[in-house]
């Protein structure tokens, strides 16, 4: 187990934007021999490849084809986004001409307050002209840069009476005195290897620097930035390298991770995109199969959306359904929702279920509160693209949405070996409403 918590925690801190989450992935995929698709060029796929794609540089999809005739695909979905504050044009604003700060918009429903007196630094991708080209370069300014200070108590008595960040005055970074003015952008082109000049486009976000850590009074929780989604993708990108050597299976394994998710996925790389579906159509395409082919294999296709979900909080177990109401290291949640805000329905949790206790791992289950509305992922908003049965999925946790969650030790061990039983399994549609697992 700490094997695992120790290798999630790296993956986090190689991660602190989705840009820089497809850049680790992309690492670890070339190590074991997978060979980079472009969208833009023709592809040509072998029995036995193994493949991937990117698009937007902050999503990513990778996939191994079968020595025999494909018959379907196994798919695994989660998201490379977190709620983050993002850096406006113009970044700098000086005050009380004292400070520089930096100006930056709320991405995506984030908990604001905890961002406050937390170290901080920024990452992302900016666009540099080179030769009369633009080449994207990632940058991380490795170091303690930023903080966000609170107001003292002695300023505002009643802070501890409710406190209602505005984002446009209360939640802007400190960056240096006012001797660094005009120094930001240089901060960024050199961590990034070039001039301010040669800077034409950045998406730079603020990301926590605070490390992983493992505490409890027997070291059962674990704590990070960007657990919601990482803690999922990582388990899915871990499932997907540690099946690949495992032969017999004719479907498709599917290692899918989008970007966006926070703000809706409605983009050119979120799960409301045609990039899974194009995806799925080209692998056909390539091997030869017709579009009857493709629509007959997404019968037999399986998706696990996974993200995160929420766990029964210690001081408010109210907010909780009376009965649905997970818990940290009590296993995979299985998230469900009367107005198909989750996919779940009874065909894709009996087959997931079936698929835990095949792996002998514990399932729960997640719904709201019926008089408290809850979120959506991307697995109902994917399937508006690319039809076929999802199950969501995610691992307990507490405080989503703030820049330091918690989580389980246990649950991505877990997730692991759930998945990695999803990769094995074959299924079969034998008719509507009826399936073999194989």
């Amino acid at each position: 187990m700490q094997t695992t918590i120790n290798n999630l925690f790296s993956f986090i801190r190689l991660s602190p934007t989705s840009y820089h989450t497809v850049d680790t992935m992309k690492a670890a995929l070339q190590k074991e021999g997978y060979m980079q698709l472009e969208e833009s060029r023709p592809w040509a796929l072998a029995p036995g490849g193994k493949y991937f794609v990117t698009r937007n540089l902050s999503s990513l999809i990778a996939f191994r084809v079968p020595e025999g005739s494909p018959d379907s695909f196994h798919i695994i979905a989660s998201h490379s986004d977190s709620p983050a504050f993002k850096i406006k044009e113009m970044p700098e604003l000086p005050s009380a001409g004292l400070y520089v700060r930096l100006n930056v918009e709320r991405y995506g429903g984030m908990l604001m307050a905890p961002w406050l007196d937390r170290p901080l630094s920024v990452a992302g991708r900016i666009l540099v002209e080179e030769d009369g080209r633009l080449r994207t370069r990632l940058v991380n300014i490795d170091r303690d840069l930023l903080l966000i200070p609170n107001l003292a108590i002695h300023m505002n008595k009643e802070a501890n009476a409710g406190f209602k960040p505005d984002p446009q005055k209360d939640m802007l970074p400190l960056y240096g005195d006012i001797a660094r003015k005009d120094t930001f952008l240089r901060c960024v082109a050199e961590a990034a290897g070039t001039v301010p000049e040669r800077i034409a486009g950045h998406d730079l976000l603020l990301y926590c620097r605070m490390p992983g850590i493992c505490w409890g009074a027997a070291g059962e929780f674990i704590s990070a930035p960007r657990l919601d989604d990482l803690q999922c993708v990582f388990a899915s990108l871990t499932a997907f390298l540690n099946t690949e050597r495992e032969s017999g299976s004719t479907s498709i394994p599917v290692h899918c991770v989008l970007d966006n998710e926070e703000v809706g996925s409605g983009t050119k790389q979120g799960a409301a995109s045609t990039f899974l579906k194009d995806t799925l159509r080209r692998i056909c395409l390539c091997l030869g199969k017709t579009e009857e082919d493709y629509l007959a294999m997404l019968s037999s296709s399986f998706m696990l959306s996974a993200d995160n979900a929420h766990a029964v909080h210690p001081n408010q177990p109210e907010r909780s359904d009376a009965v649905n109401r997970p818990a940290m290291n009590q296993g995979i949640v299985i998230k469900y929702n009367g107005n198909q805000r989750y996919t779940t329905d009874a065909v894709s949790a009996a087959l997931f279920k079936t698929i835990c206790r095949r792996a002998g791992v514990p399932f729960q289950t997640f719904l709201n509160r019926s008089d408290m509305a809850g979120g959506s992922t991307l697995g109902n908003i994917s399937n508006a693209q690319v039809a076929l049965n999802t199950v969501d999925i995610g691992l307990a946790q507490l405080a989503m949405h703030s820049p330091f969650e918690t989580a389980g030790a246990s649950d991505t061990d877990n997730m692991i070996r759930a998945m990695e039983e999803f990769f094995r399994c074959g299924i079969r549609c034998l008719g509507d409403g009826s399936y073999d697992i194989i």
